[in-house]
């Protein structure tokens, strides 16, 4: 046989052991997101935004997170109201009852059932409440709570929480985000009302808690695309934010992030916030005003 006819012998390379192949995928995965979060940092300037110190904003806020102000809802809004702020993760009630902003489509704090972190902590029957205290930080929970009520026929005097001291808890008390977790997972002896659930039941949609709102007439095209990508950005690293916080557990970590709460508006979700707006106009004699979204 000549030289040129005998058949080629190909050489293979050695198989590279499934450890190394798993560490080096481990190291790029690393590297893509040590460049998405550099890509990230000073991104929002020059505008001014705002969120909530809880742990349910962490897949939003994923490589953003020194460069917010860090406030309660209810303290969110009075900045957004006196111009301090260009955005903010706000309650939705702030949007639908003040016409100063657009809401950033595609993105949301939101639940279909349980939540966990918005609750109604009861001693008594829920149908004897005549006074309830809440928690002052909150807005959306409690016009939550008073429709949810009113569709009961129950309507209660709401009143400020005068502290978070468990041992000294109301009959009634409205508990929300992190607190209210502390509160579910200690000893108490208050039965729980999670308003997520009770609003699927009575609705069979999503509740809406949270969203970014916009100030109008601010060009923030730019601001408007970093937030979309620091939420896509803790979305494809949920699994690093769940492991690497430190509240709670780390199963509860992984059922509260990634399974209560979800983060994408949709078209349910609209269709949540639509039935919240017919169910406020019901039951309060507050304007409400229709929600815009911008993408």
């Amino acid at each position: 046989m000549s030289e040129q006819s005998q058949p080629l012998k190909l050489r293979m390379a050695p198989d590279e052991p499934a450890a190394d192949v798993a560490h080096r995928a481990e190291r790029e995965q690393r590297a893509e997101q040590l460049q998405r979060e550099i890509g990230l940092e000073q991104s929002l300037a020059p505008f001014r935004v705002g969120s909530v110190p809880y742990l349910n904003t962490a897949p939003l806020t994923r490589g953003v997170e020194d460069e917010l102000i860090l406030a309660t809802p209810s303290k969110l809004a009075e900045m957004l109201r006196r111009d301090e702020l260009d955005a903010a993760l706000v309650s939705i009630v702030e949007v639908l009852f003040t016409n100063l902003y657009d809401i950033l489509d595609g993105i949301a704090i939101a639940s279909l059932g349980e939540v966990k972190s918005v609750l109604l902590a009861h001693r008594k029957p829920i149908e004897e409440a005549e006074e309830i205290y809440c928690d002052t930080a909150s807005l959306t929970s409690v016009e939550l709570l008073r429709v949810l009520l009113a569709e009961r026929g129950i309507k209660p005097e709401f009143k400020p929480l005068p502290s978070y001291d468990f041992a000294a808890l109301p009959d009634f008390a409205l508990l929300i985000g992190d607190p209210a977790l502390n509160f579910v997972l200690k000893e108490h002896q208050h039965e729980v009302w999670d308003l997520g659930e009770a609003w699927s039941e009575l609705t069979h949609l999503p509740f809406v808690y949270a969203v970014w709102a916009l100030r109008r007439g601010v060009e923030n095209a730019a601001l408007r695309r970093q937030l979309r990508e620091a939420r896509d950005f803790g979305l494809d690293t949920l699994d690093y934010i769940i492991s690497s916080r430190s509240e709670y557990t780390l199963d509860f970590r992984k059922d509260y992030l990634g399974w209560h709460i979800h983060y994408h508006l949709g078209m349910d979700e609209r269709r949540g916030i639509a039935k919240f707006i017919e169910l406020l106009r019901k039951h309060s004699e507050r304007e409400i005003f229709e929600p815009k979204y911008v993408v």
